[in-house]
């Protein structure tokens, strides 16, 4: 089993996201793990039965940890995937999860912060002051106005921002190239550049634009936790992350008249039906579920 499993994520490594493919692969060993509880002897993806499915769903749901459903419903995803992978390559005849159903979850609508708020924040993030300060001001800025997903404005490096362009090189998930303009992060970041980030660097700092405050890449977690601190003290609340400032670029763009095509592209979505959600999101109040 454990060989197989490998073979599925190596293979989702070109198109997932660092903390998707832990999701994967931490529910991937779930399942494994109830596989053999369930048998004595070794159990290959081939042999694999829709009943022992059937009996992991149960699990899921009714066991001695049953998960909301939105947690059941990932899981499902993820072994879904994986067997769709092995049919694919010819590793087993048939897929025994084809017609096990996921519960179904209540979309619920990204949040998304007014631009009252988002001014509200990026002035937060200046009252640290200091250059870690500037640098959450750059950072926070730069989040909102360019939308790009946190994974990838930690992986942004010096050389891939274009000053004369005044855009940023970056790869999507899926490893599709895009440039987004810096906009209103330009002055901010370049202030950075010049007197906060000297500051922080080390002779051991890599060449990442954002850096930590021992001069090393500065990672989601740490992404996270500045969004929660500012957010806090802008009286906003525990619940805006890296990816309300996503949305939030977003649906601005789209209510500014920008058209859903352009915002796709500077989204680096696949799809445009993941783009079209940002139409029907509502901005105030704060926190509402699509109908």
């Amino acid at each position: 089993m454990d060989s197989y499993l490998t073979q599925f994520l190596d293979n989702l490594k070109a198109e997932k996201a660092d903390n998707t493919l832990a999701a994967y692969r931490n529910d991937l060993t779930q399942f494994a793990d109830f596989i053999r509880s369930r048998s004595l002897d070794p159990i290959e993806p081939a042999g694999i039965t829709p009943e022992l499915m059937q009996a992991f769903l149960s699990d899921l749901q009714d066991g001695a940890q049953a998960y909301a459903p939105s947690t059941v419903a990932r899981k499902v995803a993820a072994v879904k995937s994986f067997f769709h992978f092995l049919v694919q390559q010819n590793l087993v005849p048939t897929d025994p999860s084809a017609h096990i159903a996921s519960p179904k979850v209540k979309k619920q609508a990204p949040r998304i912060l007014s631009r009252s708020e988002i001014e509200q924040l990026l002035a937060a993030s200046a009252k640290t002051g200091g250059s870690r300060g500037q640098r959450d001001s750059a950072l926070l800025t730069f989040l909102y106005a360019t939308g790009l997903r946190v994974t990838e404005v930690v992986n942004v490096k010096l050389d891939d921002v274009d000053w004369e362009a005044g855009s940023v090189a970056c790869a999507s998930q899926a490893g599709r190239p895009r440039s987004v303009p810096l906009g209103a992060a330009h002055h901010l970041v370049a202030d950075y550049l010049k007197n906060a980030r000297p500051a922080l660097a080390r002779d051991t700092s890599p060449p990442m634009l954002f850096l930590n405050h021992r001069g090393q890449k500065l990672t989601r977690q740490g992404v996270w936790l500045i969004i929660k601190e500012t957010a806090k003290l802008a009286d906003l609340g525990e619940l805006v992350t890296p990816h309300t400032l996503r949305h939030s670029f977003a649906r601005h763009l789209l209510t500014s008249g920008e058209s859903v095509r352009r915002v796709q592209e500077l989204l680096g979505h696949a799809n445009l039906s993941t783009t079209q959600i940002y139409r029907a999101v509502p901005t105030e109040p704060k926190t509402e579920t699509l109908p």
